[in-house]
């Protein structure tokens, strides 16, 4: 309880990931975790012992959830904004993580100086969904940088993704399935070839709002399209694979 007190600020609190005992730090008021992050820790399919990158870490609900999964796994995980990047760290420390997970208050294009090119066996990352001078500005700072990026544009950051990554390592994304040729874009023009993509949808009869994507850092072309990850039944409950997916990241 004491270690709780001195790492949780005003504001803050204290939410169970359900996962081995993990806790994870958030702000009602700030940007939170959601579904997507959690779909996309399992789609990764890290392996135990890997080095991966999470590029725009947010809260570091990503390195949490595949270092439940994946034992010895080590991270690095950058997010830019400072107030997001200590709560992270805190929650790190949180969970007892600290000789696994560092976390760093750094523009993700500066990935590169901090861990070297080509030292990574896998990138995650979760990029803003809108397109800078696109939809609609929200009021908070932090919300607004989560949502659009800030000054990063999709072919910056996804290159910086790729930076860090060995010859053959993968990149995993989750991004709108209507931007997804945007992605596309940008993972080939930063030589990562785009080899496996599960689109998800709310209801079976609902059009794809999310992909999530594989890409391989000098593969060959050959494009792999999983089956369709349903999250909801008709009458809005978990699906299965849902309940399976938070039984393997959450409860």
């Amino acid at each position: 309880m004491e270690k709780e007190r001195l790492l949780v600020r005003e504001g803050e609190r204290i939410d169970d990931l359900q996962r081995g005992g993990l806790r994870i730090l958030q702000r009602a008021d700030g940007f939170r975790f959601g579904t997507d992050a959690v779909l996309l820790a399992d789609f990764c399919a890290a392996k135990p012992g890997e080095r991966v990158c999470d590029m725009g870490t947010g809260t570091g609900v990503l390195p949490l959830l595949i270092a439940a999964r994946a034992p010895g796994t080590t991270f690095d995980a950058f997010e830019i904004q400072p107030d997001v990047a200590d709560m992270a760290a805190r929650s790190v420390a949180l969970n007892g993580l600290t000789d696994r997970i560092r976390v760093h208050a750094l523009d993700l294009r500066q990935a590169a100086s901090v861990v070297g090119c080509e030292t990574c066996d896998l990138t995650v990352t979760n990029p803003p969904y809108t397109a800078r001078g696109a939809g609609l500005v929200s009021p908070s700072a932090g919300r607004a940088a989560a949502r659009n990026g800030g000054d990063c544009p999709l072919p910056e950051w996804i290159a910086a993704c790729a930076r860090v990554l060995r010859n053959g390592g993968r990149l995993c994304a989750v991004f709108p399935a209507a931007r997804l040729l945007d992605l596309f874009d940008a993972m080939r023009a930063a030589r990562v070839e785009p080899k496996r993509v599960r689109l998800t949808a709310a209801r079976a009869d609902a059009a794809p709002k999310l992909a999530l994507v594989e890409g391989k850092k000098g593969g060959r072309p050959g494009l792999h399209f999983l089956p369709l990850l349903v999250t909801h039944t008709e009458d809005g409950q978990p699906t299965d694979e849902l309940r399976r997916i938070y039984g393997e990241a959450g409860s």
